[in-house]
Parts: structure tokens; C-alpha cells; sequence
């Protein structure tokens, strides 16, 4: 029984992490309800011409077509603070954040906290067709990585907190803690393990207990739809692989127009007020297409709004929100994605009636979300979080699984990932329990190692081990008592007799070499060769003897890689097939 092997590995750095994310999560939550007041405030500021915080539509505006110049001058404003600010404020949030988490070590700076949200407020209040989910997921992220930066933490720590900040902001705007747990798990921490996952529950939780004190508690969008009947499947097929199209032809589109404003012949500071004229437009023609647009998701989710108004309202709302993100400007992508896959699923109640018409919008909502995010289980999650309607998770389940298989199986890369890729950066979503984890150095080490006693003379070690009939690259040099004192090889020992030095091999070694443990995992041991740029170590059986137990190399490493390699290339059939007798 090998008692040392743990399920985990964790240590006294878990609960500080911990304590951190504690700590983030409330600010979070506060930066969330700033968000929130920065877009009413720019919005009573832009479209009512009064200082006020009240939720206000700006669909109620009373400008008739100068209306096209308000998402010009936010979007003109937004497009100078970019430039002159950072540059990082650009954009939806969440690739962003990626980025600074897989390549540049979980560091953001405090001008990308505060430009942020108030770049997003100002897009957003002008009315930018954007959600505030993607702002305040970079703003978040950007609060967790300052407060990481003022301790002495890893930068694998710090992409803890730093998720911790963006998941905690996610919870507050939409009051969805396991739905933000799911986004960090699928989309953002590119790990499984209890020091990410810990910490990222907790700041969701302060998060989530914290909301209700500075905002409405209770669901978004609170929904009741029947239960779903064993007909809905069929339907729940066709929701997913509708949706999962739909979701391939946006983001294929977003990063067309994307294209087209790298090559205008201008600075890219000017393209967001360019990409305005097209929002200012739609909303003249089309106010609800405006602003955030929760109140219109809520329409199409109770269906109060008829198809054919759904329809339009819908077509300008896609058009302009690829042209404004296309632009460059700043904001988010789930809201503007809820609606038009509610909009999808207004459709779909009225090709296949016979199931409550409101399971549809939902289902297709969170379906679109699946596709685009690539995140099948954070969509359904979120959408029940935004409704809190359970009778819908089977459906919201099926159909998100399925638009995900479909935009999988066309899509090389998602809208999360794409702009990343054109930066030449790639981002490998799968990911596994490495075999070097599952494996320990005890199963693949050289027991039986060649060593070399302490006392022998350098010349003698030389002519035995180093001559023509040398067998090994490396030798352990062992004391009388099996103690290990370093590791020989011939680069080493022909160094030493040129410099005339004469004695024992023991005068070679001043300090402790470097060592593994048989209880250590291959990956542990691979990551400290990689360090020291060792090619092999001796296995001793505790730090302090450092009685050699064995001897382990990089090619012993890669072992667990050949069994893997085993375990998904090898196909065998092994029901149904006879066995030749024994000859």
C-alpha cells in the first residue's frame, strides 16, 4: 500500500489563496455595482441630458434622428481614451483576459481597472448594444491581479486570483455564482485543482451573498416554463443545431467586419466612432436595439413581443452589434448573444408549436451561448441562474451539448479564441489530467543504478567508467555509508584532471546535489530537471540521508506519455471476439 500518495496536491498556501479571493470578491462586487451605475448615469447623461443613476431605457429618448450622433461621440471619446489610456480596454473583456492569464503571467495594470468600466459605461450609456458581463469580467480580473501583485505569490496563484476577480464580477452583474464557477472551470483556468477552484468558489460566494446589498436580489429574468414532455427532444435536437449555426455565422461575421476596419486607411482610434454610425443609425431606426437590452430579453422570454417586431428588432440588433465590436470599441458579448438567441427561440414556438412557448427562447438563448463561448455547461447553468426555471435544465442541458458538438466540429476556434490566434498566440482548449501526474518516480526509475564509491581517484574513475566501454552518460557518486554526493559525468571529470586537481572523486562535491524522491510525481521531477537543465537525477529515499535508491533520466519520463498514447490511439475490440485455443 503506498500510504503517500494523495488525492491532491495542496499545501498552507490554499488557505491564504483563499483569504485573498475572500477579499477580491467583495471588491468585485463593488466594481460590478459602479459598472452598473456608469452605464444609467452615461445613459441619462447621453439620451435625457440629466445627472441621474435611474434605469432608464434608451429607448424612451426623445432626440428623433440625432439620436445617431450620440453612439458617435461615446464611441469618439472611448476611441481617444484607447489610444492615450490603454489600449487594452478595447475589445469584449474576455479574450483579453485570457490573454493576460496563459501569456503574460496573470498581471494586469490598475489604468486597464479604472479605464475599463468607464470605458464601457461610456460605450454602453451612448447606446453601445453591448452587455456588461465582458467589462466587468476584465475589470474584476484586473482588481484580483492588482491585489495579487502586493503579495508574494506564483504566477500560477496569481491566475487564481485573478479569475477569482472576474468570476465574482460575472456574479454580481447576473446573480449566477455556479454558472461564473463553470465559466472559470471551462473558459478561464485552464486547470482542474482545489488551489484554483477553492478560492474562485469563494469569491463567488461573498459575491453572490453580497449582491443583494447593492442590488436586486432574485433572478434577471425569473421564468416558470412546464415541464418538458418527451415530444420536446426532438425539438431540443434541431434548437441546438439552429443555434449551433447561428453561433458559427456570428462570430465568423464579427471577425469578417473585423477584417474590413483593419484595412481603412485610418488609426484604429477612429474606427469605433466609424462602427457608431451604424449603431446610431439602427437605433433611430430601431431604439430597443440600443443600450444593454435586459428589458427586451424579458419580452422575448415572456413572449411579449410579437414575431414579426422580434424579427426586425433582432436583425438590427445583430447587424450593429458585429459592426460596433468589429470596430474595436468596448463591451461585452452575452447580452447582445442572449437576445438574439431568444430571438431564435421565438421562432422555433412558432415553427413547432405544442410545448410551452417560453422553453424555447430560454433554450435557445443558452444554446447560442454554448456555441460561442465554447462552454456548454456554463450556458445552461447561466441561463437557469437567470431564471432560476429548473423545469428547463434537461432541455437547457441537451440543446446546449448539442450547439457546442456542431460549432466544435466546423469551428477551428471560437469567438473567445480567435482574436488571440490572430496574434499569433494559439490556445489548446482540451485538457486532461497529465500522465506524469498519474505516475510516480518509484514506477519508473532505475533501481539497480551504477554508482560510483567516493573514495575511488579521479584518474581510476576515469579509466573504468569514462573509457571506451562507458555504459551510462552519468554516474551517482555514493559515500561509504550509500550516501549520495553528487552526479559524475565526463564533462565534469575531464575538467577536473585538466586542471591538474588529483584526490577522490569526494573533493568534486561541495554542496547537496539536487535529488528526487520516490514519492514524487514524474511531473514534479520533470519540471525541476527542466529548471536545472538536468538530463537525469539520483533518487535518494529522504532529503536528509540521501541514500541513492534509484537513478531516473528524461527518458524515463516520457514513459507515461507511451502509456497514454496507448490508452486514445490503440483500438481494440474486446466483446464479441473469440480467442484462438492455445497451440
Amino acid at each position: 500500500m503506498q500510504l503517500h500518495r494523495r488525492d491532491y496536491s495542496v499545501d498552507g498556501r490554499l488557505l491564504l489563496l483563499c483569504l485573498i479571493a475572500a477579499v477580491i470578491g467583495g471588491l468585485s462586487t463593488g466594481a460590478a455595482w459602479a459598472l452598473l451605475n456608469l452605464i444609467r448615469f452615461f445613459t441619462n447623461l447621453f439620451f435625457f441630458q440629466t445627472v441621474s443613476f435611474a434605469d432608464r431605457s434608451p429607448a424612451t429618448h426623445q432626440l428623433g434622428a440625432w439620436v445617431i450622433v450620440v453612439p458617435v461621440l461615446g464611441s469618439l471619446i472611448v476611441g481617444l481614451m484607447a489610444r492615450y489610456g490603454s489600449e487594452k480596454i478595447r475589445g469584449h473583456g474576455i479574450p483579453e483576459a485570457i490573454e493576460a492569464i496563459l501569456f503574460g503571467k496573470s498581471r494586469m495594470s490598475a489604468r486597464v481597472a479604472v479605464l475599463k468600466p468607464l470605458a464601457s459605461g461610456i460605450v454602453i450609456g451612448s447606446g453601445g448594444p453591448f452587455g456588461a458581463e465582458g467589462p466587468i469580467i476584465m475589470t474584476g480580473g484586473a482588481i484580483g491581479s492588482l491585489v495579487a501583485q502586493h503579495f508574494s505569490v506564483s504566477a500560477a496563484e496569481r491566475k487564481t486570483l485573478l479569475v477569482a476577480g472576474a468570476t465574482a464580477g460575472m456574479t454580481a452583474v447576473f446573480g449566477t455564482p455556479v454558472a461564473a464557477v463553470l465559466l472559470a472551470v471551462e473558459l478561464l483556468l485552464f486547470e482542474w485543482r482545489p488551489r484554483s477552484l477553492l478560492p474562485v468558489i469563494l469569491a463567488c460566494a461573498v459575491a453572490g451573498f453580497g449582491r443583494p446589498l447593492l442590488m436586486e436580489a432574485g433572478p434577471l429574468f425569473p421564468l416558470q416554463t412546464a415541464p418538458a414532455s418527451l415530444a420536446a427532444l426532438g425539438v431540443c435536437l434541431v434548437a441546438g443545431l439552429l443555434s449551433g449555426m447561428l453561433s458559427a455565422v456570428m462570430s465568423k461575421a464579427l471577425y469578417r467586419v473585423e477584417d474590413l476596419f483593419a484595412h481603412l486607411p485610418v488609426h484604429w482610434m477612429w474606427w469605433p466612432a466609424l462602427g457608431a454610425v451604424a449603431v446610431g443609425v439602427g437605433g433611430w431606426l430601431e431604439p430597443r436595439a440600443l443600450g444593454v437590452g435586459y428589458d427586451v430579453i424579458a419580452d422575448l422570454l415572456n413572449h411579449r413581443i410579437v414575431a414579426s417586431a422580434a424579427c426586425s428588432l433582432l436583425a438590427i440588433k445583430a447587424i450593429i452589434w458585429v459592426i460596433a465590436l468589429g470596430s474595436g470599441t468596448s463591451g461585452g458579448v452575452l447580452a447582445p448573444l442572449l437576445m438574439l438567441g431568444a430571438g431564435l427561440g421565438t421562432a422555433v414556438s412558432i415553427i413547432f408549436p405544442g410545448s410551452d412557448p417560453s422553453l424555447w427562447p430560454l433554450v435557445c438563448m443558452a444554446a447560442v451561448l454554448a456555441g460561442v463561448l465554447g462552454a456548454p455547461l456554463t450556458a445552461a447553468v447561466f441561463a437557469l441562474g437567470l431564471t432560476g426555471d429548473f423545469n428547463a435544465l434537461l432541455p437547457l442541458l441537451l440543446a446546449t451539448g448539442v450547439s457546442y458538438g456542431f460549432t466544435v466540429m466546423v469551428m477551428r476556434r471560437s469567438i473567445m479564441t480567435e482574436k488571440i490566434a490572430r496574434r499569433g498566440l494559439h490556445i489548446y482548449r482540451e485538457y486532461s489530467v497529465d500522465p506524469q501526474e498519474r505516475v510516480f518516480v518509484e514506477e519508473v526509475m532505475t533501481v539497480d543504478a551504477v554508482s560510483i564509491a567516493a573514495g575511488m581517484a579521479l584518474a581510476a574513475a576515469d579509466a573504468q567508467y569514462f573509457g571506451d566501454g562507458q555504459l551510462h552518460r552519468a554516474f551517482p557518486v555514493v559515500d561509504a555509508d550509500g550516501v549520495v554526493l553528487g552526479m559524475l559525468d565526463r564533462t565534469l571529470l575531464q575538467q577536473a584532471l585538466a586542471s591538474g586537481a588529483g584526490g577522490t572523486l569526494a573533493t568534486l562535491f561541495d554542496k547537496p546535489p539536487a535529488c528526487a524522491l520516490p514519492t514524487e510525481t514524474c511531473q514534479v521531477v520533470a519540471r525541476r530537471m527542466a529548471s536545472l537543465h538536468l538530463e537525469r537525477l539520483p533518487v535518494v529515499y529522504s532529503r536528509d540521508e540521501r541514500r541513492l535508491a534509484g537513478l531516473i533520466s528524461r527518458s524515463d519520463l516520457v514513459k507515461p506519455t507511451g502509456l497514454s498514447f496507448v490508452e486514445e490511439h490503440v483500438r481494440e475490440r474486446l466483446l464479441g471476439r473469440r480467442e484462438r485455443p492455445a497451440s
